[in-house]
């Protein structure tokens, strides 16, 4: 099973108390998913389609729960050379449609069309708990969400870009900010930040995915801060070999056209104790000497060196490494 299925279970299982909440939530599954029809004797009738079978039961469940409809259920394959199902839920009861349309905002008492279907009403998600359940229907029925093991993404594919943009406001009002792209024939808005698509399941209260997801971002940030310091440990201990062998190359270079007779006896204890000691660090050197001294010690004397040999170098009209 996919995370994406998994969140669309885990938000099918929530039910708000309210019947305010229970209809802003069907409203979103109607919105994306369901019709206004005409049977051929010219009847008004309900019909909501979707080849999820998770949406289908929520929206029955929420027929059931908040209007108490009469509601036919069909199955079909989409399509004989796949497993691909269809389901059809049916409203045909003339006092139950009436009753869903005038709870959904999209007829007025008289049967006056207030709005289209494909709109939010905003008169149904005033409350805060009815944005969120407004927001989970939407998810249900147009969302998904990439496993965060593999990337961070989440997306609401919708066909009508003003729907779009009023959910995306609709959204910011709890702070993720989605951002809306055409893709095909779909107006689609999608998150990409881990934190804000932490808030959007909390927004919806996928709180079993929320806290997966966070513990995949901890794992993730913990082995990115741990590869960062290795990497800097490693390109670190690279420098302080390469500064060695340098130190070596230029003290044996001394060695052979000067002798260390020249030098003073502090240069001279501290190149015989690198050329013995090459992987030595700095401050190691440093507590070795006859009178130890600091780091920073050792590398104003090991710098002379290296002048000197530059110098050596020049006089003998070799290029300096």
């Amino acid at each position: 099973m996919s995370f994406s299925r998994d969140v669309k279970e885990e938000l099918a299982k929530q039910y708000s108390p309210g019947r305010h909440c229970a209809i802003a939530e069907f409203s979103a599954l109607f919105n994306i998913c369901g019709r206004i029809k005409e049977d051929r004797f010219g009847e008004t009738y309900l019909m909501i389609r979707t080849e999820n079978l998770t949406v289908a039961k929520k929206s029955y469940i929420l027929l059931n729960r908040a209007f108490e409809a009469e509601t036919d259920i069909m199955v079909r394959n989409h399509n004989v050379r796949s497993s691909g199902m269809h389901y059809s839920l049916f409203v045909r009861k003339k006092s139950d449609v009436l009753q869903i349309l005038k709870a959904l905002k999209v007829i007025d008492d008289q049967g006056n069309i207030l709005g289209a279907s494909l709109h939010i009403q905003w008169r149904l998600v005033q409350n805060t708990c009815c944005k969120r359940a407004f927001l989970r229907g939407s998810f249900l029925a147009a969302g998904s969400i990439t496993d965060p093991k593999k990337a961070y993404h989440l997306e609401l594919a919708l066909q009508d870009e003003r729907y779009a943009k009023e959910i995306q406001k609709l959204v910011a009002n709890f702070g993720p900010t989605m951002k809306l792209v055409e893709r095909k024939k779909n107006h689609v808005l999608y998150l990409k930040e881990g934190s804000q698509i932490v808030d959007f399941l909390n927004v919806i209260e996928a709180h079993v995915a929320l806290m997966e997801l966070e513990n995949v971002r901890i794992l993730k940030e913990v082995r990115n801060s741990v590869n960062r310091q290795v990497n800097c440990e490693t390109a670190n201990i690279g420098k302080t070999v390469a500064a060695a062998a340098r130190q070596v190359e230029d003290i044996r270079y001394i060695q052979c056209n000067m002798g260390f007779s020249q030098l003073t006896s502090g240069l001279r204890e501290i190149a015989e104790l690198r050329l013995e000691f090459p992987d030595l660090s700095l401050s190691e050197l440093g507590q070795m000497l006859e009178r130890p001294i600091s780091k920073s010690g050792v590398n104003h004397r090991l710098r002379k060196i290296s002048k000197i040999a530059e110098q050596l170098r020049e006089k003998n009209g070799e290029s300096v490494p």
